[in-house]
C-alpha cells in the first residue's frame, strides 16, 4: 500500500501493520527470539544461528531497525543488536489488544 493511503486508517491500524510485515519471515522471528533470550548479539553470531549469509542477515537486521524493532550500537568492526524495549513493549500491547479481541459468534457465518 502506498503511504499515501496509510492516512486512512488509525495510527494503530498502521502501527500493527508495520509491525507485522517487519516480523512476517522466520529468519526475523528467530533473531527476535534470539535477543529476547540473549538481550544483545552481533551480526556475526545471527550468520552462525540461522545458517544464512552474511549479507542476508543483513538484510533482516536492516528491516527490523527500520521498523524501530531493534536497534544497534557501532562496536569496533561489529555492530551489537538490541531489542528496543520500548517500540517493543508498544507493538506487544497494540498486538495483545488487537488480538485479544472477542469474535462475536454467530450460529451461521455469512
Amino acid at each position: 500500500m502506498g503511504t499515501t493511503k496509510t492516512r486512512l486508517f488509525t495510527e494503530e491500524a498502521n502501527a500493527i501493520a508495520n509491525f507485522a510485515r517487519a516480523i512476517a519471515h522466520p529468519a526475523r522471528i528467530t533473531i527476535i527470539n534470539r535477543l529476547l533470550q540473549t538481550e544483545t548479539c552481533v551480526c556475526g553470531d545471527f550468520v552462525e544461528d540461522l545458517g544464512l549469509a552474511q549479507s542476508t542477515v543483513s538484510q533482516h537486521l536492516l528491516a527490523l531497525k527500520k521498523a524501530g524493532i531493534i536497534q544497534g550500537t557501532v562496536q569496533g568492526p561489529s555492530t551489537c543488536y538490541c531489542l528496543n524495549p520500548e517500540k517493543w513493549n508498544e507493538l506487544k500491547n497494540s498486538l495483545g489488544n488487537f488480538i485479544h479481541q472477542e469474535v462475536a459468534l454467530k450460529s451461521m457465518c455469512c
